[in-house]
């Protein structure tokens, strides 16, 4: 399906049309909740998530059955400042890891039955330097955004989205303190495990790209801040949206992406859960600005979708619970 927009300008207008979940699912999956052979609240977080899910699903006892994962790859024209401990051909060899089944992120799709594809987005073709200027072109951006849109197939149930992108990390801190202010150092990290030499140019490099960039409009920021596989992210999750189908959002880039949407349209992520607060410092704090909690804690900087592929186990986990619990009435058990 093509994507419904080709300017900024239609998917700024889009973003302001998305739907909401369904109340009369979440409120009977509600009342179905306090009727399972469990005391109120006893599994916790789990219950608020299958809740959540039987919302954006439509059905009060909805099944986790076609998981999505797509990992977008791009390349950024920032890479040549050094703000990497790896070069950007990694970029382009990872890709054949991934298509060749060799990554984390496949043996995790592989573990929770997900459907996993790549899409490597003109790597051959970087992204402007983005201390000289934007790093994309408004066409390049909404070429980006609808290559997103049209991975995301309409018949999952759930969608995790990844990335693969040398120098990715410059551009997440950027986009993240354009969006929520601060300074230059708050938001950037280690990435791939610089030293600290390195850690001081990539700051340097990420506040001459603010200088350089001084636009705060939320789809402007990622147009001169972003990267091809961020924009395509901050598409998937989008159209997840309209499609209603739960997301669950990966590490500090992703979220980028995704804070993005938040940004430019309230409610853009009521459909989202984020998966885990990475090892990347600045992630929970840009978790802390949407109001997401995570699920997980194990400290992953892996990138990929990895730590929002293993949390699919864990809404699994809940709509299972949800859904296959008998209720005192079926199982014959006197309620409180």
């Amino acid at each position: 399906m093509p994507a419904p927009f080709a300017s900024l300008a239609a998917f700024r207008a889009l973003l302001q049309t998305l739907p909401l979940s369904e109340s009369g699912a979440e409120a009977a999956a509600r009342a179905r909740n306090m009727q399972l052979t469990k005391p109120p609240g006893a599994l916790g977080r789990l219950e608020d998530l299958a809740i959540w899910y039987a919302g954006w699903r439509g059905d009060a006892r909805p099944r986790v059955t076609r998981p999505q994962v797509i990992v977008f790859a791009g390349n950024h024209g920032v890479t040549a400042r050094g703000v990497s401990a790896f070069p950007a051909e990694v970029t382009v060899q990872m890709v054949a890891n991934f298509r060749a089944g060799g990554a984390a992120i496949n043996q995790l799709a592989r573990c929770f039955g997900a459907e996993m594809s790549v899409q490597a987005l003109d790597l051959d073709r970087p992204t402007a330097d983005l201390t000289q200027g934007p790093a994309m072109s408004e066409d390049d951006l909404v070429a980006a955004l609808a290559a997103g849109w049209q991975a995301v197939n309409p018949q999952a149930d759930l969608l995790v989205v990844g990335e693969m992108g040398i120098g990715n990390t410059t551009s997440a801190a950027a986009i993240a303190c354009a969006l929520f202010g601060g300074e230059a150092r708050e938001w950037t990290g280690r990435g791939t495990g610089l030293d600290d030499a390195g850690l001081a140019l990539k700051t340097q490099v990420v506040a001459e790209g603010l200088a350089a960039n001084p636009a705060r409009d939320p789809l402007e920021v990622l147009r001169c801040l972003g990267g091809r596989e961020i924009a395509a992210m901050a598409g998937a999750i989008a159209r997840a949206h309209a499609e209603r189908i739960p997301v669950i959002l990966d590490g500090f880039i992703c979220t980028a992406a995704a804070a993005v949407l938040a940004q430019a349209a309230e409610g853009a992520l009521d459909h989202c859960v984020a998966g885990h607060a990475s090892a990347e410092a600045a992630h929970r704090a840009l978790l802390s600005r949407l109001g997401k909690a995570p699920l997980l804690e194990l400290g992953l900087r892996l990138g990929e979708g990895s730590g929002a592929a293993l949390a699919i186990g864990i809404v699994q986990a809940a709509v299972a619970c949800h859904s296959g619990m008998a209720t005192f009435a079926e199982a014959g058990v006197s309620g409180a």
